[in-house]
């Protein structure tokens, strides 16, 4: 009997403990926590969704209640609705649902309280809302960590009167699938019972096949568990369905599991996510929550801590962990501008991987910055391909690239023929691996090899002209709005710094450079005014310009190293920066001045770069000020080692990241730490 009473007071104070969280979370404050941020007053109107995604899958919030606006499958590229190139693929809808609550089929016209929270911590989007004064619901949602191709989706239903549910899992195929086919299938052991709902279709061009499959997770005991009704829609809507009586202030709980593939990755694409969802199924909802939380505890070891600024913490946070989200260790796979966020420039790989977003995950997170290397790597044929199709001898990178490493730049933007600078980002960025990392091996079997075709390209590129006059003409440079010039600042310095890493590499392993490397590098101009300011390019007289471009060769490269040069640059091209250039810009200046000392300019450029570009309701990042095409990964980057390179006064070195700048604190901090650094997990702080 004492054994008894103490069950039960435990039941009593358990079951408080569960009504006093459900009442915080609805009340909880948010504005203070470093790891949430809380979508207010949404405006279905003005809404830009946050993305939940593991590298693999990304998941778009939505304002409609339980769903999600896209899907968006990595690594799977087809043709369609968007003009003649590739498109990164929106697979189905397969995480979405429905429900009625007491007759009322939950909608946003008829839901209140209607409240969105990302935990960035923990990687998941808790939506919380109330239907009349029948229920609250509380719908929680994470793209897998651990499983790279599955979502997980948990509901609580707290009835508040007598009332019954019924929830709908709901799998719907965009326009743009075609052949869609529909099949459902239980799974009956004497212990468990796994419904599978599962689809499949042809992408546009049926190219490729694509697969979605999603099951139920019950906490009732087998044999107990609600009964299934599956129905096949028209429309693409497929979905599954159950009944729950509910009393008041009763608490149901289930959750649902959905995975997504396609034959990018697997030759059978429907049979690979069915096992994939019977797996996590059978799994169920608390281990692959803790497994999920701790993948992501882990990478969270690596992080940027801003004392005594709450809403720029949270920023960086959210620039970290959309970082986080858009790539991940172990793959082939790269990121995009607007990484996993949707459709934004077709989902295809540009100069924003290497030179922005690289070179933080680099010091944050370095297994994940050598899988998009590895995506380069293993498109260096091609790239052999497209420098051979030019005339030119070693590998030139696409300036687009998406499955094949072919170019995949819209024939009307002339940036894909002449944008030749990509090729010495990406051999920048294989030596930066190498002097963070020491890794010989890969530098053997994976850097150099790139390096040394890189250079060649080089190479064959330079018009010899003379002594100080191996010109490289015809192109167009960081600044894209000066197209089919001569002698651009940041292609020849990023030339130049290509060949002599290229140089380097081969004597780290013992190879006999190629001679004619150092000789070409020497042999690059770079152009000056008379007055000593780096030109441009040769024809460049002052206009004004989309990004930093001549800058650039102070940081990230070195060409441009004396703190005049460096003052000079800034003051004369700064003022012809365009308000309406991409976020980058303004972040590369903030870094040049944070190491020049002069912290509280640097301070003003630091938060140019991002916050006039935040949309509402999460703050999520355009690539413009005004702009409306989030996420803006790229700017992300270029915020992030304003951070680490500027403030922190770190640089990778051939002894690796090292602290060799200054560092400098602006008067809006107490403190800044760089927590998680490089190989060795190193800690730098700035008081």
């Amino acid at each position: 009997m004492l054994k008894l009473h103490k069950t039960m007071h435990k039941l009593i104070f358990t079951g408080l403990i569960l009504l006093l969280a459900v009442f915080l979370g609805k009340t909880q404050d948010y504005s203070q926590s470093i790891w949430h941020i809380e979508a207010k007053n949404i405006d279905p109107n003005n809404y830009y969704g946050i993305t939940l995604a593991n590298g693999m899958v990304g998941l778009v919030s939505s304002t409609k209640p339980m769903q999600v606006q896209d899907v968006v499958l990595n690594g799977a590229y087809d043709y369609y609705q968007r003009g003649r190139v590739s498109n990164i693929l929106k697979t189905f809808n397969h995480v979405n649902m429905d429900m009625i609550i007491g007759g009322i089929f939950v909608n946003e016209r008829n839901t209140t309280n209607y409240r969105q929270v990302l935990d960035m911590k923990a990687a998941k989007l808790v939506t919380t809302f109330d239907v009349g004064n029948k229920a609250t619901v509380k719908h929680t949602m994470m793209s897998l960590r651990h499983l790279p191709y599955t979502s997980l989706v948990m509901v609580e239903v707290t009835a508040n009167e007598d009332v019954e549910i019924n929830p709908m899992a709901v799998i719907e195929a965009p326009s743009h699938l075609q052949d869609v086919r529909n099949t459902y299938a239980e799974i009956d052991r004497p212990h468990v019972k796994v419904p599978l709902m599962s689809s499949m279709a042809k992408s546009p061009s049926g190219r490729l096949t694509v697969a979605a499959s999603v099951s139920f997770i019950f906490e009732e005991e087998h044999g107990k568990t609600p009964q299934l009704i599956h129905e096949d829609w028209d429309y693409n809507r497929h979905l599954t369905k159950f009944y729950k009586q509910l009393k008041k202030g009763e608490t149901y709980t289930f959750s649902v599991v959905g995975s997504t593939v396609s034959s990018a990755t697997y030759n059978d694409p429907l049979n690979e996510a069915e096992r994939l969802t019977i797996y996590a199924a059978l799994e169920r909802t608390e281990r692959l929550l803790q497994r999920h939380v701790a993948e992501w505890e882990q990478l969270w070891q690596s992080d940027i801590l801003i004392e005594g600024d709450i809403a720029a913490q949270k920023d960086i946070h959210s620039m970290i962990y959309h970082l986080y989200s858009f790539a991940r260790k172990g793959t082939a796979l790269s990121l995009s501008p607007m990484g996993l966020s949707g459709l934004g420039y077709n989902g295809h790989i540009f100069w924003d991987t290497e030179i922005w977003m690289f070179p933080p995950l680099l010091m944050l997170q370095p297994e994940i910055a050598k899988s998009l290397l590895e995506y380069r790597f293993e498109r260096l044929g091609a790239a052999k391909q497209n420098a051979f199709s030019h005339g030119y001898d070693g590998a030139m990178f696409p300036w687009e690239s998406s499955s094949e490493g072919s170019e995949d730049t819209p024939v009307w933007a002339l940036t894909g023929p002449f944008q030749h600078h990509i090729s010495g980002d990406i051999g920048w960025a294989a030596w930066k691996y190498y002097q963070a990392t020491k890794d010989k091996s890969w530098l053997a079997t994976r850097g150099f090899p790139m390096l040394k075709d890189i250079a060649d390209f080089w190479c064959s590129r330079v018009e010899r002209n003379g002594v100080g006059k191996y010109d490289i003409k015809n192109v167009i440079g960081a600044n894209e709005w000066q197209e089919n010039i001569d002698n651009n600042a940041y292609t020849n310095g990023m030339a130049i710094t290509c060949l002599r890493y290229a140089d380097q590499a081969a004597k780290a392993l013992g190879i006999a450079p190629n001679p004619d490397w150092l000789h070409v590098a020497q042999n690059i101009p770079v152009l000056r005014f008379p007055d000593g300011t780096t030109r441009e390019n040769a024809t460049y007289n002052g206009e004004e310009i989309k990004q930093a471009d001549v800058n650039l060769l102070a940081y990230p490269m070195t060409i441009v190293n004396t703190k005049e040069q460096i003052i000079k640059d800034l003051s004369y091209y700064e003022p012809k920066m365009s308000p309406t250039g991409p976020a980058m810009g303004f972040s590369v200046l903030a870094t040049l001045y944070a190491r020049l000392g002069e912290v509280e300019k640097a301070y003003q450029l630091f938060n140019k770069s991002y916050l006039p570009n935040q949309v509402p309701p999460f703050g999520v990042l355009a690539e413009t000020a005004g702009g409306t095409n989030p996420y803006f990964a790229t700017g992300a980057g270029g915020t992030l080692q304003a951070l680490i390179n500027g403030f922190g006064g770190l640089e990778i070195t051939d002894k690796g990241v090292e602290q060799i700048y200054k560092p400098v604190l602006p008067k809006a901090w107490k403190k800044l730490t760089l927590k998680g650094i490089g190989q060795e997990e190193k800690t730098f702080e700035v008081k």
